[in-house]
């Protein structure tokens, strides 16, 4: 009777993997008093097909799910076709297998019980919690960690410096704050992150179960629950290439997805293709992730992910690399400023600030509502956060970008990576990004293409040898801590050899649109002294 209610309330299987030879455990060592049998990898390597029973009872209670906030009488109904899957899942041996796996993985997460699971595709609710925030011996020994209410972000000025806030005043503003809050919460949040809406992710179901297949049969992909500091659940897939005979394999790449990206299927590729350790993960709201995407949530998922790799999948800050995609610019530059240690950052198709792009799309009358609504609750500041990091940096440029434009795709000086490019240029080298260097590097933007580009790095005969050794002479004298004052005595023709110089080594130009995948080719360490 106990096995029969546990298939009851058990969670959705959805496909059986093939037992790879590799993870089987070794002949001679003893399984743990709750380990079990693995199933047959001879057959059982199949999406999972629900017996009729069970399929029947699975389509009734789908429907009425969707009818559920309508009337609450449909219970007795939903209450009896519970009753018949599970009595559908009872008589089926290979969920009966599966359900006495994930119960034995709840009561002791040993390493071969978590193998067995590791075998199954199921509903990322009941997968037991691999990684907690609070895990590492050194979160619970600093104080100046994150705490329940979230990791530390960068906070918008106040528009009027320096006035107080009077009870009067406060007042005044409480109706745009709430109108504010309610955009954020509703049209706002959906329209920035369309990948959290439920009805996407259902339609896309069965492309991602399709992806996550690939991924664990065929790259020995393993699946971990990580636990963020604000109780949500985030879904993550690690790529481990460090037994291959690639070197860069010893490297980590942690990949940030789009606004309607996942792991299954999103950028991962591009650098597992390029023989890296990927650790891909799911935003709040996404998939088997949990939560809704606000900045704050974003953050704190992205705290737990490097930790994750730090403390548990062992590599050092030194050897993580942090590429993103698109608004993934947001929590891989929250990343490279809060963890100044890692190796380099990679963003494709990015954006200095969300506001011009906000603004692109609503009406002008909306103007100040806008403003206001993404400062304070939508705020993605991702030169901001840039610009704390004192890593390696690479931008990567799509030169048909129908996305982060604020005019047309053929405008290619109204593509944001260019502002992202001389924001950060400017915080580094902010004397030779003086009137000179910032007016050729504008020029040098306008370029749309490969030829064009060299057209105009040629016309200004830039001697890449001379501003090497000008470069390496500062930083032996001054170090490496940016903002350098390099160029202050300069010429306006060495700042603008050395303005564009810098350019081209901080920007890769890739013609493409948005959404186009980045060959793995594509995939460059940046430029380092």
């Amino acid at each position: 009777m106990a096995k029969l209610l546990s298939c009851v309330l058990g969670p959705r299987l959805y496909k059986i993997y093939r037992e790879r030879d590799s993870e089987r455990a070794p002949s001679g060592v003893p399984e743990t008093p709750t380990s079990v049998t693995s199933p047959p990898s001879s057959s059982w390597d199949t999406y999972y097909q629900p017996r009729a029973l069970e399929k029947h009872a699975d389509s009734i209670l789908a429907l009425a799910s969707v009818f559920w906030s309508i009337s609450y009488y449909s219970s007795p109904f939903a209450f009896f076709y519970l009753y018949r899957k599970g009595i559908g899942r009872w008589t089926n041996p290979q969920y009966r297998q599966f359900i006495t796996i994930l119960e034995a993985t709840h009561k002791n997460q040993s390493t071969e019980n978590k193998r067995q699971l590791a075998n199954y595709n199921f509903d990322f609710r009941s997968w037991p919690v691999d990684f907690h925030w609070e895990q590492t011996s050194s979160r619970k020994e600093s104080r100046g960690g994150p705490s329940r209410q979230g990791v530390a972000l960068l906070r918008p000025e106040p528009l009027h410096r320096g006035t107080a806030d009077t009870l009067l005043d406060r007042v005044k503003k409480l109706p745009c704050q709430i109108t504010s809050y309610l955009v954020a919460h509703t049209l706002g949040r959906r329209m920035l992150y369309p990948g959290s809406v439920y009805l996407l992710q259902k339609a896309l179901m069965p492309v991602l179960l399709q992806g996550q297949a690939r991924l664990v049969e065929e790259c020995n992909g393993r699946r971990a629950k990580l636990l963020a500091c604000d109780g949500n659940e985030i879904d993550t897939m690690f790529m481990d290439q460090r037994g291959t005979s690639e070197p860069q394999g010893q490297k980590l790449v942690i990949c940030c997805e789009g606004n309607a990206g996942f792991y299954e299927v999103g950028c991962i590729s591009t650098p597992l293709e390029a023989g890296y350790s990927v650790l891909g993960w799911n935003h709040p709201g996404f998939a088997g992730s949990t939560g809704v995407p606000f900045p704050q949530n974003e953050a704190n998922a992205m705290d737990v992910v490097v930790q994750f790799a730090i403390y548990r999948l062992g590599f050092q800050p030194q050897d993580i690399i942090i590429y993103a995609w698109s608004i993934g610019g947001f929590t891989a530059t929250w990343a490279a400023m809060s963890y100044p240690d890692i190796s380099a950052v990679i963003l494709d198709a990015s954006f200095d600030d969300l506001v011009p792009l906000a603004l692109k799309v609503m009406p002008d009358s909306w103007r100040g509502l806008v403003t206001r609504t993404v400062r304070q609750h939508l705020n993605l500041n991702n030169a901001e956060q840039l610009c704390r990091y004192q890593g390696p940096v690479l931008l990567i440029r799509r030169t048909k970008d129908e996305i982060i434009t604020t005019t047309v795709p053929e405008d290619i000086m109204s593509n944001r990576g260019n502002d992202l490019l001389l924001k950060l240029l400017q915080h580094r080298y902010p004397h030779v990004m003086a009137e000179e260097g910032l007016r050729v590097v504008r020029q040098w933007l306008e370029a749309s293409s490969e030829l064009e580009e060299a057209s105009i790095y040629s016309r200004w005969e830039v001697e890449e040898d001379w501003c090497l050794s000008v470069l390496n002479s500062y930083q032996a004298e001054h170090g490496p801590d940016f903002p350098w004052s390099v160029g202050e005595d300069m010429s306006a023709d060495g700042r603008q050899q050395l303005a564009l110089f810098l350019a081209h080594k901080y920007m890769h130009n890739f013609e493409a649109t948005h959404c186009t995948p980045l060959p793995s080719q594509n995939f460059q360490m940046p430029w380092n002294l």
